[in-house]
């Protein structure tokens, strides 16, 4: 029965997706005699916490003496925003806890499962943990790697081109290959990830604004590699609607909503990029090209998921998209598109 009410608190933090970062997304169930009394899940960074959540759900206290609390991932066991859920749950008088995982953040790691053990709690780990990780695995990889999550995504056409050959052709809308549903996906997946990135051609051919209008919720960090700064003022990533970084090699800088970030470009500037996004705590990153950029994450390893759609257009000739061997993907359907997801271990 463990893994039955884990996978409800699964359910009930992936409703959380978009909302808590930086905190994870947590679900958490209270059971007494096999019916569930009591449920919860972190709903936004700054509120209440899923446990807590849970508890004030229970509308009869008096039962908790005689419940088993569930949750995803470790009981915190620090004062942040919130105070400690650990302490919390000791004063509840709840028995037994389960946890599907343990906390990677160094604030919590152990504290909070040790904290209940010496409370007199029985505690009860690792309960479908590969699924609670996964869940989670934004927030795994920025406190385990010390550097995002990245996504790469992009759209190629029957015959495997990304785009047509532009180079003279100056700033122009970009030529869709994917069709609206697919489109209106992506803006959901931006709400949910905390950057996007480009690179300078794509910035200058498309003139995107990477920010979301056809989902409900809020624009990631829009990041833009300009290595020498000629992309002009008048693109959408400069308008100050929201917060960009800059990566170049000149100069650093805040000018309003835009951060001039200078690297060392003689060497790879992802492991730099990705460094400094994680001193800016950034838990994850979704890279929507060009072809360059795309390739420089895929050969040097820096990449959890790529999602590739594939249209019915073909272009004949262009620039092909990118390659992935070695990986068996998930296979879904959006009207006449493919989408692949390809997942690394």
């Amino acid at each position: 029965m463990h893994e039955l009410y884990m996978s409800r608190c699964l359910d009930l933090a992936l409703l959380g997706l978009g909302s808590t970062v930086p905190n994870p997304m947590v679900g958490s169930v209270i059971v007494r005699q096999d019916r569930i009394i009591g449920e919860g899940y972190h709903k936004e960074y700054g509120g209440p916490h899923a446990e807590v959540n849970a508890v004030n759900a229970v509308p009869d206290k008096s039962l908790l003496p005689d419940s088993v609390l569930y949750v995803n991932l470790e009981p915190c066991s620090h004062t942040g925003k919130t105070p400690p859920c650990a302490d919390m749950i000791i004063r509840t008088g709840i028995p037994q806890v389960v946890i599907g995982t343990s906390d990677p953040n160094p604030l919590v790691a152990g504290r909070g499962i040790e904290k209940l053990a010496k409370a007199g709690i029985s505690v009860i780990s690792h309960i479908i943990p590969d699924k609670c990780q996964y869940l989670n695995r934004r927030f795994f990889t920025f406190h385990t790697h010390k550097r995002p999550f990245v996504i790469l995504k992009w759209a190629q056409t029957n015959d495997g081109f990304m785009d047509i050959l532009r180079e003279n052709r100056g700033t122009s809308e970009p030529n869709w290959i994917s069709n609206e549903i697919s489109r209106m996906i992506v803006h959901e997946w931006r709400s949910e990830e905390q950057a996007i990135l480009v690179g300078t051609n794509t910035a200058f051919l498309d003139n995107p604004r990477l920010n979301v209008r056809e989902w409900p919720g809020r624009s990631p960090v829009r990041l833009v590699i300009d290595r020498t700064l000629r992309l002009p003022p008048s693109l959408h990533l400069f308008d100050n609607s929201c917060r960009t970084l800059v990566f170049n090699a000149l100069k650093d800088l805040q000018d309003r909503e835009t951060h001039y970030i200078q690297l060392d470009f003689s060497n790879n500037i992802i492991p730099p990029m990705l460094k400094k996004l994680y001193e800016l705590g950034l838990q994850s990153v979704m890279v929507e090209g060009g072809r360059m950029l795309l390739d420089s994450f895929l050969e040097t390893g820096f990449w959890d998921e790529a999602r590739v759609f594939t249209g019915q257009k073909s272009f004949g000739s262009g620039i092909s998209a990118p390659l992935i061997r070695g990986i068996d993907p998930e296979e879904y359907r959006i009207r006449e598109d493919r989408l692949l997801i390809y997942r690394r271990a």
